[in-house]
């Protein structure tokens, strides 16, 4: 077993005062790794990082088809969503359409981040529901799958049949037997792999093609959605959105909570998985942000890209003080540009 790695450094001064440690690997679509840091071996729970790979069933099934879903559905399944009206409104239809509503999700309540949306319901007096909940795409994807399946409504339940067809897709895609499951911030179960596991499945996303038959056909389809809709798998501010748009929609990518971070790249048929151990969120962005730098898939000097990559440390007074910056290992015959 290998350590995990320093992977982000806080600079301040001539000191490296705090350091984020992690794990990350490149894989191609036949599961060899390209490049790793850290432990390779290291099992993990991805959290939102994998809702790609728990929309499978939705597409394999037919159940997508006979909902008559589009590409804004599909890249809400794939999403941890800001709460925004443009999210909340498209889950709204979503449901009404399968003749639903909001109090049949059973991914529970939540203050919404975006913060229009977050003073319009302080404003109406208003109360915080399950579809500003983040992950409220995926949960109607799931009650999609429910109703196409002819099965009980609590879906979240670990031997629901939906589950059951999360963790088969699953399994198949990281190439693993899952060793269990913790229970999401969603209630959903979140199924553990290793770091390889996880990138080899981002890898046999970007090359969809190549799996042929109805699991291709899924994955082109919630890529091509995730590439093409930004804005539903985020939201604005966010890192998702922002580094897809960065790069024109060439790659798809998918935080997770305790920075988790995983990339789909169809151009080069690559899967790319990253965890920073402390949880901490600017150093999984950073990481991911190198990462995609270092394939040359991201500009460097997009200001999307300057948002995570060596951001700049400042005094309250805007005084440069140091950098959150990635670290050696990471800058090591990578094409990062250097530090002044």
């Amino acid at each position: 077993m290998t350590d995990a790695e320093i992977l982000v450094e806080v600079w301040r001064g001539p000191l490296a005062e705090s350091v984020h440690r992690g794990h990350a690997v490149i894989c191609d679509a036949s599961g060899a790794i390209l490049e790793a840091w850290g432990d390779p071996e290291k099992t993990i729970l991805p959290r939102s990082s994998v809702k790609m790979l728990q929309a499978l069933p939705l597409i394999e099934s037919g159940a997508a088809k006979t909902a008559g879903l589009g590409d804004e559905h599909l890249a809400l399944a794939c999403a941890s969503h800001q709460g925004a009206a443009i999210h909340t409104d498209w889950v709204a239809r979503w449901l009404a359409d399968l003749d639903m509503s909001e109090a049949d999700l059973r991914c529970g309540d939540q203050v919404p981040d975006d913060r229009a949306a977050k003073h319009a319901l302080i404003r109406a007096h208003g109360e915080p529901c399950q579809l500003h909940n983040n992950c409220s795409g995926k949960h109607s994807g799931f009650l999609t799958l429910t109703r196409h399946l002819g099965a009980g409504p609590e879906y979240v339940e670990p031997d629901h049949p939906v589950q059951r067809a999360v963790l088969e897709a699953f399994e198949e895609m990281t190439g693993e037997t899952s060793p269990g499951y913790g229970i999401d911030g969603c209630s959903a179960p979140n199924f553990a792999c290793s770091m390889t596991g996880l990138a080899r499945a981002m890898a046999r996303m970007a090359a969809g093609e190549a799996l042929g038959g109805k699991r291709g056909e899924a994955a082109q389809a919630l890529v091509a959605a995730m590439r093409a809709h930004p804005d539903l798998v985020a939201g604005e501010g966010r890192a998702c959105t922002e580094l897809m748009r960065a790069m024109d929609g060439r790659v798809a990518i998918k935080t997770g909570a305790e920075a988790v971070f995983t990339a789909i790249l169809p151009e080069k048929g690559l899967g790319i998985a990253v965890k920073i151990e402390d949880g901490g969120v600017r150093a999984s962005e950073c990481v991911i942000a190198a990462l995609l730098v270092r394939l040359g898939v991201l500009d460097a000097a997009h200001p999307a890209t300057k948002g995570r990559l060596d951001v700049p440390v400042t005094s309250r007074r805007g005084i440069p003080a140091g950098t959150v910056r990635a670290s050696d290992a990471l800058r090591r015959s990578g094409g990062l540009p250097a530090l002044g």
